[in-house]
């Protein structure tokens, strides 16, 4: 599969071995590393910190996101920015002014890209689609793992992914939520490029990360 980029999220790895958990994870040739950042507020969960972030950056050269699920996010772009960043997410609605934020991200040299819940309409997030790198669609309600895949979403993905191609737009499109073999088969050929993998798709299974990748890329 071409412009197909497999991304583990780091909030389902085995943190009492994170040394080889990211070793194993280079080895099997991953993308990225997907950095869930939780506050207790926007989202009724804690996840990954400041301080994770910069263990995991220094223990890889692979690039890392930045899912801001948290209230006011531009207080934060900056510190996950100068922590290695190379893509922030932000959710517009846990912003007053988004558009400003994302162009705060790119003037601290990252890519800008939003994350989209289940509630959250297409219409709503219009505006800042010309100011994208990246949108995360949302196919669980954010905050907790292991959730299972919100079938209503299907028409919201393909919708974005017909609106990039009528609008000449450059984004890529990500999907998050209970990413299976069968999800990343069927919607890479509606056109989405990034993958988060969860507990559906890598972690938990006691399968070497080398196999699952490479089953991942032949499908």
């Amino acid at each position: 599969m071409k412009n197909i980029n497999l991304c583990p999220s780091m909030m389902c790895a085995d943190f009492t071995n994170l040394k080889e958990e990211i070793s194993n994870l280079e080895k099997a040739g991953v993308d990225l590393l997907h950095m869930d950042i939780m506050d207790g507020n926007f989202v009724p969960n804690f996840a990954l910190g400041l301080e994770d972030y910069l263990s995991i950056h220094k223990l890889t050269k692979l690039p890392l996101d930045a899912h801001l699920m948290i209230e006011k996010p531009i207080r934060y772009v900056e510190l996950f920015a100068k922590a290695g960043a190379n893509l922030i997410y932000i959710h517009p609605e846990a912003d007053d002014f988004p558009l400003r934020t994302l162009e705060k991200i790119k003037e601290l040299g990252c890519k800008a890209g939003i994350a989209i819940n289940p509630e959250t309409s297409i219409e709503s997030v219009s505006e800042l689609l010309p100011y994208i790198d990246a949108i995360l669609i949302m196919t669980v309600i954010p905050g907790f793992s292991g959730q299972k895949f919100i079938e209503s979403m299907d028409k919201k993905i393909k919708s974005i992914c017909s609106i990039r191609e009528e609008s000449g737009y450059n984004f890529e499109i990500g999907i998050d939520g209970n990413v299976s073999q069968q999800r990343i088969k069927r919607y890479s050929v509606v056109g989405v490029n990034n993958y988060i993998l969860g507990t559906s798709a890598i972690f938990g299974k006691g399968l070497q990360y080398s196999k699952v990748i490479s089953d991942l890329r032949k499908l």
